[in-house]
């Protein structure tokens, strides 16, 4: 079964990255903020258990799955959050990504230039034709960041996710190998 490369991926004024131990604290910390939980149905509370098991265990087998790849995203050498691609199919040659900072990095561009590299890698040389991102339609900020890095609105998808608040719409966005890239 096809996989995503394991690999350092440098681009945009971002590194991403394999998650570490040194992460787990960080990650811990983000995933309880009250923005990130609005968003994300993660575990309440969410512990340095839970980030260690997500860091050293879950990312790992995603990666091992072929399915999925899970990357810290650092920015100057300190940790900002996560960005990642899942529910791959390799056979229609596309993905879905997805991504959170932790509070002390939003702002800056900083999820924008992440997932523009990690699409730029996909398709550039992962053969992935098609990057998803599906977005609550209440996350304003989630959103803004799919269309500063040139994903085009497709359409809305009713009920089809969930947060801690119950079902919510999702806006589906895609970026195609041959759509225009941005410039970040």
């Amino acid at each position: 079964m096809p996989s995503f490369a394991d690999e350092v991926i440098k681009s945009h004024g971002v590194v991403l990255r394999p998650l570490t131990e040194d992460d787990v604290p960080a990650i811990a910390i983000a995933c309880s903020d009250a923005q990130t939980q609005q968003w994300l149905p993660l575990p309440r509370p969410y512990t340095e258990d839970a980030a260690r098991s997500y860091a050293l265990e879950v990312a790992p087998a995603a990666l091992a799955s072929g399915r999925a790849l899970e990357r810290a995203i650092e920015v100057n050498g300190e940790f900002a959050g996560v960005i990642g691609l899942k529910n791959t199919d390799w056979a229609v040659a596309k993905t879905e990504a997805g991504y959170w900072l932790g509070p002390w990095a939003r702002g800056r561009g900083i999820a924008a230039r992440a997932l523009d590299a990690i699409t730029d890698w996909a398709l550039d040389s992962q053969g992935i034709e098609r990057v998803e991102v599906l977005v609550a339609t209440g996350n304003a900020a989630s959103l803004a960041t799919a269309r500063k890095a040139k994903f085009i609105e497709e359409g809305t998808l009713r009920r089809a996710g969930y947060t801690h608040d119950g079902k919510v719409d999702l806006v589906i966005l895609s970026r195609l190998a041959h759509d225009p890239r941005p410039r970040l």
